[in-house]
């Protein structure tokens, strides 16, 4: 997460950290607007349903309860290095891979647009 807010902030972005606890200073020194949920994993549905397109980047199951809830909502996935999903040894996981960072922004950006309404 540090790493997507330097880069957003330091493109010029503003950057929101919706946090898991009750402190601002658990923020990363590149939140412009840290949200405190107090909830813990939980908070992972909040993360999910504020954006119109997920990017996974590696991680553990909290990353892995953000794919599911998204996937389930219909939220575009996109995917970096991240969970690979299956039923029974085939793969269902609706993920769309990326091989970069630059990549994975291009194309949840273009996801976006196309998915105004």
């Amino acid at each position: 997460m540090e790493a997507a807010s330097k880069g957003a902030f330091e493109a010029g972005g503003l950057t929101v950290g919706i946090l898991p606890g009750s402190s601002p200073q658990d923020a990363n020194q590149y939140v412009t607007i840290p949200i405190l949920t107090c909830m813990s994993y939980a908070r992972n549905i909040v993360v999910v349903k504020t954006g119109r397109v997920v990017i996974a980047v590696g991680g553990a199951f909290g990353t892995l309860s953000e794919i599911a809830h998204a996937l389930g909502d219909g939220i575009p996935t996109i995917g970096l290095g991240t969970w690979e999903l299956s039923r029974e040894g085939i793969e269902t996981d609706g993920i769309v891979r990326v091989k970069s960072p630059k990549e994975a922004v291009d194309k949840a950006i273009e996801i976006a647009h196309n998915s105004r309404s």
